[in-house]
């Protein structure tokens, strides 16, 4: 087993699903809502928008890796910033709002629209990082968490991931749940921790998808991601 942290009380399992998101066959299975382009030009998976940001909200989607995974895990990725502005945002245990499974035929359907994701008939956490749409995120940068079915905002902390000029990469992105508590570094350096009473904003959430968002005209590059069975040390 690997430790996290020094400072962290967690270790890393079973490697439960590993994907290279290298070519187009690794996310042959992958889920797109909204409209993208996703490419390989580096052997890694960029993903960028096609309609015109002029549209707002319609330009914006999520692809979701259809692999259904247990509570308690830790979810790392490699993370290049090509073009800003724009957003990029990880969903994670996302499932319908009554337990359903995220794709269920009963849930309304959707298209990368914001307010579908965050008061639709689905639960979810997601952490936005690499803020750099609107011009107070450009200006003082910060990772969120929110929780959702209602947007709550539950923890945020400051983005060390330098502007796309500045910026060289891979940053390592890695999310830690365990249970109630949640937490998100980038390369192994802590930037927010939260724990989840099941109370404050409903019950906890546990298990389920994981999905990856860009705000247009963001163009971002992912690679190596890696689902790992989290054990507390």
């Amino acid at each position: 087993m690997t430790a996290i942290s020094e400072t962290l009380p967690y270790q890393l399992g079973e490697l439960i699903y590993h994907n290279p998101l290298s070519c187009e066959q690794d996310v042959q299975n992958f889920i797109m809502e909204g409209q993208a382009a996703i490419s390989f030009p580096q052997q890694r998976m960029r993903m960028e928008n096609v309609l015109d940001p002029q549209l707002g909200q319609q330009a914006n989607f999520v692809f979701w890796c259809p692999q259904h995974f247990p509570d308690s895990i830790a979810i790392t990725w490699d993370f290049w910033p090509i073009r800003e502005p724009g957003l990029c945002m990880t969903f994670f245990s996302a499932t319908g709002a009554n337990g359903e499974d995220l794709f269920d035929a009963s849930l309304a359907p959707r298209t990368g629209i914001y307010p579908q994701y965050h008061n639709g008939d689905m639960n979810a956490y997601h952490v936005s990082y690499f803020r750099r749409k609107e011009a107070d995120e450009r200006s003082f940068h910060t990772c969120n968490l929110r929780k959702s079915r209602g947007l709550h905002l539950v923890a945020q902390g400051g983005d060390p991931i330098p502007s796309v000029s500045d910026a060289s990469g891979p940053y390592k992105i890695k999310i830690l749940k365990w249970k109630d508590e949640i937490v998100f570094m980038i390369n192994d350096m802590p930037v927010f921790q939260w724990n989840d009473d099941g109370l404050t904003y409903g019950k906890r959430l546990e298990g389920g998808k994981i999905g990856f968002r860009q705000l247009a005209p963001m163009v971002g590059e992912y690679a190596n991601l890696h689902v790992y069975a989290l054990e507390r040390g």
